[in-house]
Order: C-alpha cells, then sequence, then structure tokens
C-alpha cells in the first residue's frame, strides 16, 4: 500500500474516533518539503462542521491518528494544517523493500479491471505519418501501465478498412494501375494512387459515380472487388505491422471498421425501435435534447442508404460489451474529435452502457508555422523516416563516445536510444497541448529525456558489474546524508504515481516522475561515495543504487523504453 493512501487510511479512522464523522482525509503532497512531505486540512474543514477553532481540532486528531512509525509526530501550522514528515525509519525499510524487488515496490491490485484501449487505428492504404505518433504511443504506454498495476489491458486497433475510399482505390488500380510499382513499394503507391483518384473525383463527376458504383458493389460482396480489397488490407497491415516492431507496439485485436459493416443495420433498426434515432428527410439522425448537443445531430445513415464512423462506432461499443464486459473504454483520439465523442457517449448513455467511456483527447503536433501536420500534405515526414533518423543520429553519438561497441552492440544501443527519445520526447508532454515537431530536440540527449533516464539506468549498473558478483540487498538499511533521505522519499512515490497516471491517462506524471528520480539519484551518486564506502554505510547506498535501478526498469517498461545496461 503506498505512502498516500496510508496516510489517507489514518486521518479517515482518526475522523470517525474522534468526532464520529465522516470525511473525506483530504491528503495530498506539500509544496514545501520543509513543512514536512504529506499534509491534510481536513481539520479546517471540520473546524466548520463542528463549529469549533480547526487547531484544536487538529489537535485533537494528532493525538488520535495512528501512524504507527509511518511518519514522526504530525504537526500543526499555520490555520489548522496537520503536517507529516516520514520517518527515517519507515524510509530505510522501504528502500530494502523496494531494492528487493524487481517491480519497484508495487503490488498489482487486487480490485483488477477490464479496460479496453482504442489506439493508434491507421487507415488502409495510408502511411504511417508523425502525425500518429501521439495515439501510438500513449495508447501503448497506458496499456503497459494498467497491465502492470494488475488490470486486464485490451488493445484493439480500429483499423480504417472499409468506407468512400476503397471504391476511388479499386477504379483507380483498374484504370491506371501499375503491378510491377505497386509490388516495389506498395503502401507508398496505394496513397498516391489515392490521391490522384480522389483529385480526379473532384473534377469530373463520371469518375466519382463510376467509384461510387465500384464501392457498393464492394458491399454487396462483389467477388473481384472484395480480392482487390483484401489484398490493400494485408499488405497495409503487412507495412505498419513492421512500424509497429520498431516501436514495440502490440495489440491483442485489430478490428477494423469492415469488421462492424454486417451490425450496422441492426445498430440504425435498434435505435428507431427504441426512439432513440428518427428518420429526418430520408436520413437517420439521432436528435439531442442535452442543451450541449442540441445544436449538433448525430447522423447515423445517410439518405443513400450508407452508414458511418458514427454507426460503426456505437456498433464497436455493443461487440465490446457483449465480448468483453470492460469497465473502462479508452480512446485515444486528438481533441478535435471532441464533439464526435460526446455525441457517441451520449448515445451509448441513452442505449444502456454503464461502463467508462473516455475521451483520451491530445494536442495535435503541429509543423514549423504552427499548423497540425496532416497526413495528406506532401511535406509530411514519415513515421518510419523519422524512427530511421532518431536511430541514425544515436548511432552517431554511440560510435563517438563508444569506439570499443561491436558493430551490432552499437546497433543494438542506437535503435534502442533513439527510438526511446522519440517516443519519451512525446510521453513526456502534457498530453493535451499541442508541440511542434522538431526533430532535434526530440532525440536531444541532455535534460529531460529519455537517454538521460537509459544513461543513470546504465551508470548504475556498471557500479553493480564493478562487484563483480551476485550481490543480494540488506534486510535493513539506514540513512544518514541528506542525499540519501532525499533520494529515499522520492522513491516511496512510485506507485502513487502511477495510480495516477492510470486513473488521468497522463504517462508525463510518470516521465516528471523518473526524472525526478534520476535528477535526486545524480545528486545522491555526486555527494554519497558508494563503492569506497564501507560496513553498513556501503550496503545501505548499494541497496539505494539498486532501489532506483528496480524503479527505472519498472518505469521505462512502462513508457515502453528499454532500460540499457551499457551505454
Amino acid at each position: 500500500m503506498n505512502v498516500h493512501t496510508q496516510l489517507s487510511d489514518a486521518v479517515r479512522q482518526a475522523v470517525e474516533k474522534a468526532f464520529a464523522e465522516s470525511a473525506e482525509p483530504q491528503v495530498s503532497r506539500t509544496q514545501d518539503t520543509q513543512f514536512g512531505d504529506y499534509q491534510t486540512s481536513v481539520a479546517m474543514r471540520l473546524g466548520k462542521t463542528l463549529k469549533r477553532n480547526p487547531r484544536e481540532v487538529a489537535q485533537q486528531l494528532t493525538e488520535t491518528i495512528a501512524w504507527q512509525g509511518l511518519t514522526e509526530a504530525p504537526e500543526i501550522a499555520g490555520p489548522g494544517f496537520i503536517n507529516f514528515r516520514l520517518s527515517n525509519d519507515y524510509l530505510g525499510k522501504m528502500v530494502a523493500r523496494i531494492a528487493a524487488d524487481p517491480r519497484g515496490g508495487v503490488e498489482p491490485t487486487t480490485t483488477p479491471q477490464t479496460v479496453v484501449l482504442d489506439f493508434s487505428s491507421p487507415n488502409v492504404a495510408k502511411r504511417l505519418h508523425v502525425g500518429h505518433l501521439r495515439s501510438t504511443i500513449l495508447g501503448d504506454a497506458m496499456t503497459r501501465v494498467l497491465r502492470f498495476l494488475g488490470h486486464h489491458a485490451i488493445a484493439d486497433n480500429h483499423v480504417g478498412d472499409w468506407g468512400t475510399q476503397f471504391g476511388l482505390l479499386i477504379l483507380a488500380f483498374r484504370r491506371f494501375g501499375d503491378e510491377e510499382a505497386f509490388k516495389l513499394d506498395p503502401v507508398p503507391y496505394l496513397e498516391d494512387l489515392y490521391k490522384r483518384a480522389s483529385e480526379q473525383s473532384k473534377q469530373d463527376e463520371a469518375f466519382a459515380a463510376e467509384a461510387r458504383a465500384e464501392l457498393a458493389k464492394l458491399q454487396k460482396g462483389d467477388p473481384e472487388n472484395l480480392a482487390l480489397w483484401s489484398r490493400f488490407v494485408e499488405i497495409s497491415r503487412w507495412d505498419v505491422e513492421r512500424l509497429y516492431g520498431m516501436l514495440g507496439v502490440s495489440f491483442d485485436h485489430w478490428l477494423g471498421e469492415s469488421f462492424y459493416n454486417p451490425a450496422l443495420p441492426n445498430v440504425v433498426s435498434g435505435l428507431l425501435e427504441r426512439g432513440i434515432a428518427r428518420e429526418d428527410q430520408g436520413a437517420v439522425v439521432v436528435f439531442f435534447d442535452e442543451p450541449e448537443l442540441e445544436k449538433h445531430p448525430f447522423l447515423v445513415q445517410k439518405q443513400d442508404g450508407a452508414f458511418l464512423y458514427s454507426t460503426t462506432d456505437i456498433a464497436t461499443i455493443e461487440y465490446r460489451q457483449r465480448e468483453w464486459h470492460p469497465q473502462r473504454v479508452l480512446y485515444f483520439v486528438d481533441r478535435r474529435q471532441e464533439l464526435h465523442f460526446r455525441q457517441l457517449f451520449t448515445v451509448a448513455r441513452k442505449l444502456g452502457y454503464e461502463m467508462a467511456l473516455e475521451h483520451i483527447a491530445f494536442g495535435s503536433i503541429l509543423n514549423a508555422e504552427g499548423r497540425p501536420l496532416k497526413t495528406r500534405e506532401g511535406n509530411t515526414p514519415s513515421l518510419r523516416g523519422l524512427l530511421q533518423e532518431g536511430i541514425d543520429t544515436a548511432l552517431a553519438l554511440v560510435r563517438e563516445n563508444r569506439p570499443d561497441f561491436s558493430a551490432q552492440q552499437a546497433a543494438d544501443v542506437s535503435r534502442s536510444v533513439g527510438i526511446g527519445a522519440i517516443k519519451y520526447a512525446d510521453l513526456s508532454q502534457n498530453r493535451l497541448t499541442d508541440y511542434k515537431f522538431d526533430l532535434a530536440k526530440m532525440i536531444a540527449f541532455e535534460g529531460n529525456t529519455g537517454p538521460y533516464l537509459q544513461y543513470t539506468y546504465a551508470r548504475i549498473s556498471s557500479i553493480f558489474r564493478k562487484l563483480g558478483a551476485d550481490w543480494t540487498p540488506p534486510t535493513q538499511v539506514r540513512l544518514e546524508a541528506p542525499e540519501e533521505i532525499a533520494l529515499a522519499r522520492q522513491l516511496t512515490r512510485f506507485e502513487e504515481t502511477l495510480l495516477k497516471v492510470a486513473e488521468a491517462a497522463m504517462p508525463n506524471y510518470l516521465c516528471d516522475y523518473l526524472f525526478t528520480l534520476a535528477k535526486a539519484y545524480s545528486t545522491f551518486y555526486t555527494n554519497c561515495p558508494i563503492l569506497k564506502s564501507e560496513g553498513e554505510t556501503r550496503e545501505s547506498r548499494l541497496a539505494l543504487c539498486r532501489a532506483v535501478q528496480n524503479q527505472l526498469a519498472a518505469g521505462l517498461g512502462c513508457l515502453g523504453i528499454e532500460p540499457l545496461t551499457e551505454m
């Protein structure tokens, strides 16, 4: 159990025992460590309820709280704050425990949830570009965090493999297709072919009508069109899986839009039968009574009978509820789709679905002019190109700093460092903010970066290599130097941080934690000799090193970044 939870429980029990009241403990970390590690303002709230002086209430609570060695005696400050400072004895025990635990002191939850994570979702016949990075990386990191905490996380890649674009692609492939060019570089070829067909359809109505006819044939199961469509889907998946392999990303399911197509007529008829949708000028529409949505009807079937993303998304919710019974479903889609998800989730509530549906919105990656990068712009960097450039930049630095590495060692380290740097640069951002695409910044190796954390891990690994034998953490750790105590305090906050990440879907909280941990370790390393110290001091400092190493490995693993023993 993490410190925050233990203190919250102790305060809650003290309130009940001292005043026969129930109240939220309101325990939080102090802004200034000179006042301790944690504090609660519950006495001030109780003072108003009981019409008593808050400091008197605080005094009675401090006499009642059973902190049981977790902290030093609580102190009262200001108008009635109760401050808690973790005791050195407790910190020493925590360090010993974390040093002996590869999970960094985090216990899996005893109440696991099933959580579906819908992320990445590329379109067939299009390359992954820089703009796809955020959904893919955020979704993967959250999948890893939830699984680490003991939840059943289901990663589902809702691929865009159905719809209008395939009528255009099929017609264009038949009209202009070059089989040899397609085999040479299939996905870029299909992307360019689609752009050509899309432009022609805007200028030539006969071409557009023919493309719609090909789409109708596909939707009705025409064998030739289905064969072409299947070929496009297969080659696109092969291409994107190579990129996922570079990123270390995998999925439990690839249930694309085509998977739900047979269910769409029943979705619409069900909405009509329950009075949630109604016909309007030949289309089927959901109209909302909710003030924030009443001016935004939700179209689920067009006048020509065609279905939309909205229809597919409703079918997807129904399938996930029926097959997986999740408590949460997280959609990693940029914030420009906020209205769509508000509409979708409102329809789901009207249908009676009770699982928590959460739009995990994020800002855009911007170009140099400050505009969102779009995959159809010719100057948008490909994701594969970005990753390769990160690897190449890392390789140049590795060759410069580690000429002793073999070619294979240099290649392996460069791959981990280059891709880790790019992933960390994205994950360390508050996901709700936009940020400008800056390759030099993404693959920098100083400051709050992935390579800095990997280097810290490697530096600790070198200490244990120098020991030359297996080392077992001590059961008791003595903390004396201020740098030791400060580092130990930071180590107690790992589980608390991960729980916040899981709740808010904010991986940047974990990045901030790991960077702060690495800085605290650097200060400790500089001021506290480790291998040159002796006896209990040496063993305690080695335990601090191993505790940091365990948390860095676990934390980087949750971010999908490889910890390295040598750099």
